[in-house]
């Protein structure tokens, strides 16, 4: 049996379950990581002794060649989209992931939107700008288009002078707003309330032709007139989802729920440039409803293993609620789509996306990661990424039984037909722990207590995400600082275990979330049940 010399690029919790599955591989000749800084990696696998950066892309041309790796795979995004694939690819070493035009289905939004348009598959509704002025007039339209809000409004074209058009509209308000509010549920009422306002300022302002004019008017309205002030702190109906185009680390997507919180949105990606770059370009997107699930397949660019669906947990806190961050946990597999509705995303999303990428010219290798919005009408996709998710990899890692590196290379080789895979019928959870600050200003330096004990907690493996050693300790070096993933017989099992060595982890200001997984359980089903029977 030939073995394998094996590179893994990337520095992560991710990365640390690849490693951990890569390990198993009767195959696997010597395992080299370029994130030796991680504790989890550093105890498993050699560390890279060359510069890691596409800068220097040479020398680690030059270490795969000296040191005979036959296997590179690339985890994060970033040196996906910075072209890695494309530099370490010869005809004696093999890369998992695409190249640097595949990963523009990740690195670029704007982009995937044209494609997924171009492939019909379906997405939401969206607008690309480039200039915070056209994202706020955007996003302001969006407002008037709501068809309770048109009965108020009527037409205020005729009228040529601000003043005169926010005084027909203002009119118009008075006239109806009383009526329409005793037909609707207070807090839509609220909404359209607030909604009529703020589009009272905007048309008002909309006839000076001058952009910075216009905004500067709409500013002012919002400063000087109280019910326009209290409008933009008020809950609307209909705001679009707010995203940097290019990558912004799992943060660049903004949910707004008022106007205000929508203004800061688009400062803060624009202007202020928080994402760099990455906020040159803006995605303004239609909100869907519906639960949201992850669907991640391998391809080698001709056939396409669909891996067990994940459910992902993006927001910070509990019940969905506080800020997006890169995810907060996840489970494996979710109840939420069945073999049908799987069936279904293959057909419709899956495989048109990997014809559409053949027509662009890229042979695509690697992992599509399908974020989805189970709609009424249907799936629909939400965003692309290139990679594993971080945390989805992890549940993935723990319930597969296959042999990774085997999976890998005939991905890469282009026979992924070829290869049986298996999975452990049980279920998986990954709890993610946080630092203090995350993830605005994840503290730094704090030391971690309790990793040995959460360690031999039975089915349970300790990933090490933004960690490093700091003499005899291990302290925290980023904003997710750990995951804890188990298995158990059942989702309920799975979450007992891994909340049971999560609690043995102990540092000051840690954060993570005490409900993932848990409307999937025999107990939040039970508990919904009783609330929708209440």
């Amino acid at each position: 049996m030939e073995r394998v010399n094996v590179l893994l690029v990337g520095g992560g919790g991710r990365e640390h379950a690849l490693a951990m599955k890569l390990r198993t591989s009767k195959r696997l000749g010597e395992l080299w990581t370029t994130h030796p800084q991680n504790p989890g990696l550093a105890a498993i696998a050699k560390a890279v002794d060359v510069p890691v950066s596409i800068r220097e892309i040479y020398r680690l041309q030059q270490f795969c060649e000296s040191k005979k790796i036959g296997l590179v795979v690339v985890g994060p995004e970033d040196p996906l989209a910075e072209g890695f694939a494309d530099k370490l690819a010869t005809e004696t070493t093999l890369v998992f992931g695409p190249t640097q035009a595949g990963a523009m289905i990740e690195a670029d939004k704007a982009w995937c939107k044209q494609l997924l348009r171009s492939a019909a598959i379906p997405t939401g509704e969206s607008r690309t700008v480039t200039d915070a002025e056209s994202a706020l007039s955007y996003i302001e339209s969006r407002l008037r288009d709501d068809e309770s809000l048109r009965t108020i409004l009527g037409d205020p074209r005729e009228f040529a002078a601000p003043e005169d058009k926010r005084r027909f509209v203002m009119q118009q308000l008075a006239a109806h707003i009383g009526k329409l509010g005793t037909r609707l549920p207070p807090e839509l009422s609220a909404s359209v309330r607030a909604s009529a306002a703020i589009t009272c300022a905007a048309l008002a302002s909309s006839t000076y032709r001058d952009p910075e004019d216009r905004r500067r008017a709409m500013n002012e309205y919002v400063r000087t007139d109280p019910l326009v002030a209290s409008a933009y702190k008020t809950k609307v109906v209909g705001l679009p989802v707010i995203k940097a185009s290019g990558l912004a680390k799992g943060k660049g997507v903004i949910l707004p729920s008022t106007m205000e919180e929508a203004v800061k949105a688009v400062d803060d990606i624009m202007v202020r440039k928080v994402f760099g770059d990455a906020g040159n370009t803006v995605v303004l997107e239609e909100r869907l409803s519906g639960p949201e699930v992850s669907v991640l397949a391998i391809t080698d660019g001709r056939s396409i293993l669909v891996l067990p669906p994940c459910q992902d947990h993006k927001r910070l806190g509990d019940g969905d609620t506080g800020p997006n961050t890169g995810g907060m946990g996840a489970f494996c597999p979710s109840g939420t789509i069945d073999s049908t509705l799987m069936s279904k995303v293959e057909r419709e999303v899956l495989v048109p996306v990997v014809d559409a990428l053949k027509r662009e010219g890229v042979d695509y290798k690697g992992v599509l990661y399908a974020g989805l919005m189970l709609t009424p009408s249907g799936p629909k996709v939400l965003e692309f990424n290139a990679r594993f998710g971080d945390p989805e990899c992890q549940p993935l890692m723990a319930r597969l039984k296959s042999d990774l590196l085997e999976l890998l290379l005939a991905t890469c080789k282009g026979q992924l037909d070829r290869v049986k895979v298996e999975w452990d019928s049980r279920h998986a959870c990954t709890i993610v722990i946080a630092a203090k600050g995350y993830p605005d200003k994840p503290v730094m330096g704090t030391v971690i207590e309790g990793i040995d004990e959460a360690e031999q907690v039975a089915d349970v493996k300790v990933q090490h995400a933004g960690t490093k050693r700091e003499g005899a300790d291990i302290v925290t070096a980023g904003g997710r600082v750990l995951s804890i993933t188990a298995v158990g017989t059942d989702l309920e099992d799975a979450r007992t275990k891994a909340y049971k060595a999560a609690e043995m982890i102990r540092f000051e200001g840690r954060q993570l979330r005490h409900d993932i997984g848990v409307s999937e359980t025999k107990t939040g089903k039970q508990r919904q049940t009783a609330l929708k029977s209440s």
